[in-house]
């Protein structure tokens, strides 16, 4: 295989091409999906196929196809850069690559249980054990939904500049969305585990562990009052903590959104949030949903710190974005599968842990929230956000008090950034899907953090 990328490669510099890539995978994926004790779908089986880029004269050609044939190889690689020839007589700013090192490497995906050795019985038997512990915890309960999805095989980047890299891949996703009702209130609750390690994620957080975990937070719910709305002091656990952090700040340090005109785009060096935050992307932690060795442009993963002590000190990069910034390129090109383009995004973003315990977080706050779990998270460039949340208490006198449903915060990320006043030393990720015009596994968490201040919504 390397032969024959190689040779394409050679072939799209000889029509002209100033640079040429071309990734192939071949890939084995599982996806399950329950209802309520019922299989609703399942199926697995192999796909794979190419994608070739090619650079001339300042402008990007691209093709995919969907068959590994050298001779369809080489005319996508013509085709490529027959587009980028006819694209580069209408570019207004020129594309060009920040240089880094050439790679020649071969990445081994360990792990003690290959999803691809379990049997699809087995992992049904699995999923419907959720399933059951979710619906057989509590009679009010009334529906349970379940997504299950598994990865593996491997990838071949070859490009001009010398880079050859075979790379396994090997993913482990599953999430449960639960409801419930009593009377005229109706609750929902979500969990999900993803790990790049193996099966084996199911030894640790076991089907009768996740299914309680949903089952016992969607109860709760229905139990909750509605909260205040106005402004308080909240105290945020990791889970909701790690989709601020992707939503309102890792998206703005996408160095192509930040150029776009994301409200980060004149802040380097400068300070943006209290001098308890310190902020990370990094794609090398082990096991984590978001890690890999290499990217899809063939740069390797790094830990990139974003902000350290309040201080923007870095964004994310790609070839291209690095070069215009005179800055180095990041590791997070990232496309999600041969069909699409390398596009700048995230891996494990994260708040680093500080040195405060739970106790002493809570105890300064007259009145207040702590946000435990999130329901979901939208930001804008202009640094706006809004994150639902599913798990929630009241702070009362320095003590949890009881739960609240249907909360939400909103507000404007460096503001917020800007009234963290103390940061735990505890520290957990969650795993979760991204979609940027393409779907991207990552991870996101930090430790528990209190605000001074937070637009939570709710009653009046």
């Amino acid at each position: 295989m390397r032969d024959i990328l190689a040779r394409s490669v050679d072939y799209g510099k000889s029509l002209g091409a100033q640079y040429v890539e071309v990734r192939t995978q071949t890939l084995f994926k599982t996806l399950l999906t329950t209802k309520d004790g019922t299989v609703e779908g399942a199926k697995e089986g192999t796909e794979g196929g190419a994608a070739v880029r090619a650079l001339v004269d300042g402008a990007w050609g691209f093709v995919s196809l969907g068959k590994l044939e050298p001779k369809l190889l080489t005319k996508a690689v013509g085709e490529a850069v027959g587009l980028a020839k006819a694209a580069s007589s209408h570019v207004k700013s020129p594309v060009e690559l920040a240089q880094v090192k050439t790679i020649n490497d071969r990445v081994v995906a360990s792990s003690k249980k290959n999803p691809k050795d379990v049997s699809m019985e087995q992992k049904i038997s699995d999923v419907l054990a959720m399933d059951k512990a979710v619906l057989g915890h509590d009679n009010r309960i009334k529906s349970c939904t379940i997504s299950y999805l598994d990865v593996t095989g491997t990838s071949y980047f070859v490009n001009s500049d010398g880079t050859n890299i075979e790379q396994d891949k090997l993913y482990v996703w599953s999430r449960i969305l639960a409801s419930a009702k009593q009377g005229s209130v109706f609750a929902s609750a979500r969990e999900e585990i993803g790990s790049t390690s193996g099966y084996e994620i199911f030894d640790i957080e076991t089907p009768q562990k996740l299914g309680t975990t949903v089952a016992k937070r969607t109860v709760e719910q229905l139990k909750a009052k509605t909260p205040k709305g106005g402004a308080f002091p909240a105290v945020i656990g990791p889970n909701v903590v790690g989709v601020f952090i992707h939503e309102a700040m890792g998206h703005l340090a996408e160095a192509d959104l930040t150029l776009s005109g994301s409200v980060l785009f004149d802040k380097l060096g400068k300070q943006i949030a209290s001098d308890a935050v310190t902020v990370y992307d990094d794609g090398t932690i082990e096991g984590a949903f978001g890690s890999f060795k290499y990217d899809d442009e063939g740069v390797r993963t790094q830990k990139t710190p974003l902000i350290e002590k309040g201080t923007l000190t870095g964004l994310m990069n790609d070839r291209e974005t690095a070069h215009k910034l005179n800055m180095k390129p990041t590791g997070n090109a990232r496309a999600e599968d041969f069909r699409f383009e390398p596009i700048i995004r995230m891996r494990n973003t994260y708040l680093a842990a500080g040195d405060s315990s739970f106790e002493e977080l809570v105890e300064d706050v007259d009145f207040g929230y702590y946000l435990k779990s999130f329901r979901g998270g939208q930001a804008n460039l202009d640094g706006t956000f809004q994150v639902g949340i599913q798990e929630a208490y009241e702070i009362v006198k320095g003590q949890i008090g009881e739960p609240v449903r249907s909360a939400s915060i909103s507000g404007n990320t460096l503001e917020t950034l800007r009234r963290v006043d103390a940061v735990g030393k505890d520290f957990e990720l969650w795993p979760g899907r991204c979609g940027k015009g393409q779907t991207a596994f990552i991870c996101d968490g930090g430790p528990h953090i209190r605000v001074g201040e937070v637009t939570v919504g709710g009653g009046a």
